[in-house]
């Protein structure tokens, strides 16, 4: 809970990942809402007040998230709409989320004629996806051409998609101890950067099922 109040802040504060913290937050509550609701049938360490007191604490953080106001700062010099096409296309190609995607493209017309073109979806299909999954849900469109974004999201459905992280959280396997990668804690193994292992956020999140 501590480090997630860390996140949280941080969020607050510089205003992005706000999307990735919320749907962290919403799988962690209603993991917590089942094993509340088993109490007794399954193994819950601490007092059952103690969590209901922090699923409290993960609904205030989820309405501080919902309020946040995005501020646009003062700047009057070029913006990404001033750009040449080829590079905005470019930009475009860097996002690894197609609802990204699909958010940018209502922003303009211009924008949301790029956030449609075919390349744009097909590099994402690919990037996620494996050529055997794409092969199962291929959808043509009108013209008789492969309809690369529906078929982003129908994939989307169906698998998971490639994880990406700008940073870990580490877990010991000797001391059991949770750390972001580079920090160093008080180990007694013989060779402590053997025993961390990176956890994804549902690894996390798994860390509270029993």
């Amino acid at each position: 809970m501590n480090i997630l109040e860390k996140v949280v802040l941080k969020v607050l504060e510089d205003q992005q990942n706000i999307r990735l913290i919320r749907e962290l937050l919403q799988t962690l509550y209603t993991s917590l809402c089942t094993l509340v609701q088993r109490v007794g049938k399954c193994v819950l360490v601490g007092n059952i007040n103690m969590w209901v007191y922090r699923m409290e604490t993960i609904l205030h953080w989820q309405q501080q998230l919902n309020n946040i106001q995005i501020t646009r700062p003062a700047f009057k010099g070029l913006t990404f709409t001033d750009l040449p096409l080829c590079l905005q296309l470019n930009i475009m190609q860097r996002l690894s989320d197609g609802r990204d995607l699909v958010s940018l493209g209502q922003v303009g017309p211009n924008l949301h004629v790029l956030s449609e073109d075919r390349l744009l979806w097909k590099r994402l299909c690919q990037y996620h996806f494996s050529e055997r999954q794409i092969r199962k849900r291929l959808i043509l469109s009108d013209k008789g051409q492969l309809d690369w974004k529906k078929m982003y999201f129908k994939l989307v459905r169906c698998y998971p998609r490639k994880e990406q992280y700008g940073d870990t959280l580490q877990l010991c396997k000797h001391c059991h101890i949770l750390s972001w990668k580079g920090t160093d804690h008080p180990c007694t193994a013989n060779n402590p950067q053997s025993c961390s292992v990176s956890l994804s956020p549902q690894d996390f999140i798994n860390l509270f099922k029993f």
